[in-house]
């Protein structure tokens, strides 16, 4: 099993769930997090005032997969999130040794 971490864009989300739901992807955590890559935020003004946003919001969206489809995962994510941005994400896979489901006690891998 493999554990899928993925930063995007907030209003990508929509997008990126209703892609891994029609994969059959059963299911996902997401947080909304803040944060920065290369770009180190941008430059914003109010009131006349011009102001640095060094961290912005994102959406980081956490899935465990099983190894056999990893790629498809990772390829459906790109796909939906992608802007052509800079800023549009980044994708962490992981390994996961055992995963436990607490309500039965079932054991996964």
């Amino acid at each position: 099993m493999k554990l899928v971490k993925t930063i995007i864009r907030p209003n990508k989300l929509d997008d990126v769930r209703d892609a891994l739901e029609s994969m059959g992807i059963p299911g996902m955590t997401v947080t909304e997090v803040r944060g920065h890559g290369r770009q180190k935020g941008h430059t914003a003004i109010y009131r006349g005032k011009e102001y640095n946003v060094s961290l912005l919001p994102k959406v980081e969206l956490e899935v465990v997969v099983a190894d056999g489809v990893v790629d498809d995962v990772i390829r459906t994510i790109v796909t939906a999130a992608r802007t052509g941005e800079i800023g549009d994400g980044r994708v962490f896979v992981q390994s996961v040794e055992q995963s436990y489901n607490i309500r039965t006690g079932e054991r996964e891998g």
